[in-house]
């Protein structure tokens, strides 16, 4: 994700014992520094596989504070419509200086003045792109840029942070999202009716996207902390991300990932060892669920 994945992070995140109202944890977004950004595991915050660890870890979700203008619905559906798909799409390929982030649910969203609150709680700039209506609904385009530097955001923990703000948001604001959302099982009022099964649902995909790097597809279930550990994953066996596309689409993420080695396109060997690193981990119960 422009997460520049080759420069050095400059983030943490540190527990605090705060929870809001849907029992999210809050965190403390405090500075923090390790050297070679993905390629050497940042101290500690990475390790956890179980959903609610990775959530605790990864998450920053600060509470919008509500306000009689910040109007999250517009309020023309009824109860008994079909619920739509949410999505959520994290954008660093369309614009070169910010990134991009789309919100659609069907025509039920309204402003989103708390979650650009919310987002502007974790230290970024947001500012309304565009709107437009399709098939599929109203699609609410955000650019975010960081509010100390004015850049687009690099640090794979903070466009997880950007996208987990967002669906508390979706599961606060509409708790009838509950249920097409991975994040509902924990935190919402109503799990999904069915649990993805993660062998069925995963796919990798590499291909050759020019002469200096290739473009990694992956789809597989959504879970919390999903974007840093795919990040993480990757960048263990020195392989560069340089810039992608992170979607949430009800149950299910999908990334797309612009990668390179050593300044040139992933060779085949290479490309299987990276499909099974990733599948690897992505098919492997988590702490949680192994527990059961």
């Amino acid at each position: 994700m422009a997460v520049a994945m080759a420069s050095a992070a400059n983030c943490g995140v540190y527990f605090s014992s705060n929870t809001n109202k849907l029992n999210f944890p809050v965190f403390d977004f405090k500075n923090h520094s390790w050297s070679a950004a993905f390629v050497t595991t940042p101290p500690n915050i990475l390790e956890k596989r179980s959903v609610r660890l990775s959530f605790s870890m990864m998450g920053i979700i600060p509470r919008a504070t509500s306000s009689a203008t910040a109007v999250e619905s517009d309020g023309s559906f009824q109860d008994t419509d079909t619920v739509p798909t949410p999505k959520v799409i994290i954008d660093q390929d369309s614009d070169p200086d910010a990134t991009v982030v789309e919100i659609t649910f069907g025509d039920r969203l309204g402003a989103l003045l708390d979650t650009m609150n919310a987002l502007k709680n974790l230290g970024l700039n947001v500012s309304k792109a565009n709107v437009y209506l399709d098939s599929s609904g109203k699609h609410n385009k955000f650019a975010i840029t960081k509010a100390s530097t004015g850049r687009k955001v690099e640090e794979p923990e903070l466009l997880e942070a950007i996208r987990l703000t967002i669906i508390n948001n979706l599961l606060e604001y509409h708790p009838e999202s509950s249920s097409q959302l991975a994040m509902g099982a924990t935190f919402g009022v109503e799990p999904p009716k069915e649990k993805v099964d993660v062998d069925i649902a995963t796919h990798i995909r590499v291909d050759d996207d020019g002469s200096d790097r290739s473009l990694l597809y992956v789809e597989t279930a959504d879970r919390p902390g999903l974007l840093v550990d795919l990040v993480k994953i990757i960048t263990d066996i020195n392989i560069t991300v340089e810039s992608g596309e992170f979607d949430t689409e009800g149950l299910l993420a999908k990334a797309k990932f612009h990668v390179s080695y050593k300044g040139k396109a992933i060779i085949r060997p290479l490309q299987q060892v990276l499909a099974n690193s990733l599948r690897y981990f992505l098919r492997r119960p988590t702490t949680e669920e192994a527990s059961f």
